[in-house]
């Protein structure tokens, strides 16, 4: 992760927003952005990374986050990465690929989701989650269909 002003101001609304959540073994929420972020190279990408599950998870809302000083560049992969959940996921997904910034995120935290050490005890349910984060990536990895 790289550290500057604006990245630090990311952690410290990344932190505030999902301090008092847990995971779905227990353990601080936090976390999970934090180690998505640990993967990214550039101060947009570890911003989106921090805040990827804020608009969605928590009552903090893009206007929050402008007022913050975020960038139009995180701003809108943070809209695109927010599911709507009336939309099908694997069309939310393919809609990610009109981004790089958004699709590398999402890379990160599918793969961070998908791994099963995390959890205390793994059941049918967690292996279907799985197998749908890892048919996401598929998805997201894939060569973007041209347009006629």
């Amino acid at each position: 992760m790289i550290y500057t002003p604006l990245t630090k101001k990311a952690l410290a609304i990344c932190f505030e927003a999902h301090k008092d959540q847990k995971d779905k073994s227990g353990m601080p929420y936090v976390f999970h952005p934090f180690h998505v972020a640990e993967s990214m190279k550039t101060e947009a990408e570890v911003c989106t990374a921090l805040l990827h599950d804020v608009l969605e998870d928590t009552d903090t809302t893009d206007d929050d986050l402008r007022c913050a000083g975020m960038p139009t560049e995180v701003l809108e992969a943070l809209k695109l990465l927010n599911h709507d959940k009336a939309v099908p996921y694997l069309d939310y997904i393919g809609k990610l690929k009109g981004s790089v910034l958004a699709c590398t995120v999402k890379k990160a935290d599918l793969l961070h989701n998908a791994d099963l050490s995390r959890l205390d005890q793994i059941t049918e349910d967690d292996r279907a989650r799985a197998a749908k984060y890892q048919q996401a990536i598929s998805v997201l990895e894939s060569p973007a269909v041209p347009k006629e």
